[in-house]
């Protein structure tokens, strides 16, 4: 969902409780209160994140 009018700069990032904190391949999901859920790479916290609505976000986890 591209948006570049959502502003990230005050999210609270949260990793897999799966993760073993040795840098590794991991994403990273903040919860926000505008219908979205941004995820992103841990590996790079300054790059990009992709935004998607937070129903398909939970969908998608829930499958997993």
């Amino acid at each position: 969902m591209p948006n570049s009018n959502i502003d990230l700069s005050s999210v609270r990032w949260r990793k897999s409780s799966y993760s073993n904190g040795t840098g590794g391949e991991c994403v990273e999901v903040a919860d926000t209160t505008s219908g979205v859920t941004p995820v992103r790479d841990s590996k790079n916290p300054q790059g990009p994140a992709l935004v998607f609505p937070t129903r398909a976000w939970a969908l998608f986890v829930r499958a997993l």
